[in-house]
């Protein structure tokens, strides 16, 4: 399983060679395995990256952010074509029912909105988290009732202050919420790809504007893991420095609950888009989501 997540600072060079990443900047070289890689993030606009590279790293189901000039996230690498039955998983996936998307949707927003509740619990709200519990159980099909925004209206201020907005950019802890959800948005989109799905066509979110409505749709029960790094770590002022970008990068080998078991980010968003597979195939009704928990570094027995 690929663990490694390499965040590339300064100006180096990188290509192939054998089946491996090579990387040569000014004062070293260094060299890994592709197959150990789960993420790679260039933050230093002059790298330069062959091309046979990006081929291996697409076929590897690598990850590849590239950054804009304010160093965030503006765009991610994805296999393309990759799955063996991609014309009939398209056409599966366009053949979803109304019915079944807004029930898909539900179980979504009922994950999405526990998960803020166990996160507000962590930072030590049990009221405020009780709060959604109670908004959690009142989601219906296709969140009709809007109650992903109801909760939302209720969970950020209850989880910064009262005076926090997610449109406030002098607040540094949104440039740190935006550029962990970037992330995980990033390995959404990767996984999607794998197993054959097309993320224009999405649940929920139908954007002509957005080439990944799918990830953003299952994206959502995976956010509040950044948030909870945020809450515990972040004050307004604090400024998104290179140490805190590998830690939101990082998070993806954290622990995540699924079926009650502790699996990586990582592999956990591959279980539930695995799990999206099982429905479209008619082989579940439900959909396999996350459950957060403490924030902990991910181990192997």
């Amino acid at each position: 399983m690929a663990f490694r997540n390499i965040i590339i600072q300064n100006e180096a060079k990188l290509s192939l060679k054998s089946g491996q990443l090579i990387v040569k900047n000014e004062t070293a070289d260094a060299s890994l395995a592709i197959e150990d890689i789960d993420t790679i993030l260039i933050e230093n606009r002059r790298t330069i990256i062959s091309t046979a590279l990006l081929g291996s790293l697409a076929k590897s189901g690598v990850a590849l952010f590239i950054c804009d000039e304010y160093h965030m996230p503006c765009a991610v690498l994805q296999p393309y074509l990759q799955h063996s039955r991609q014309y009939e998983v398209t056409q599966k996936q366009l053949a979803l029912s109304v019915p079944t998307k807004k029930q898909l949707w539900k179980q979504i927003v009922v994950a999405k909105i526990k998960n803020q509740a166990k996160c507000l619990l962590l930072c030590g709200k049990e009221k405020e988290s009780k709060e959604l519990e109670n908004i959690a159980k009142t989601v219906k099909s296709g969140d009709e009732g809007k109650a992903e925004g109801y909760a939302a209206a209720k969970y950020f201020p209850a989880l910064f202050g009262k005076r926090f907005t997610r449109a406030d950019e002098d607040d540094c802890r949104n440039s740190w919420l935006n550029y962990g959800y970037a992330i995980v948005r990033g390995c959404v989109a990767r996984s999607l790809a794998v197993y054959g799905f097309f993320p224009l066509f999405g649940l929920q979110h139908h954007s002509t504007l957005n080439q990944f409505n799918l990830a953003d749709d299952f994206i959502e029960p995976f956010r509040p893991i950044v948030d909870l790094y945020t809450a515990k770590f972040a004050e307004s002022d604090s400024e998104l420095t290179p140490q805190i970008k590998q830690n939101l990068v990082n998070l993806i080998n954290h622990d995540i609950l699924i079926n009650e078991k502790r699996y990586t980010l990582s592999y956990a968003i591959e279980m539930t888009v695995k799990s999206f597979s099982a429905v479209i195939n008619e082989k579940a009704k439900t959909l396999l989501l996350p459950e957060l928990v403490e924030l902990k570094q991910h181990t192997y027995e």
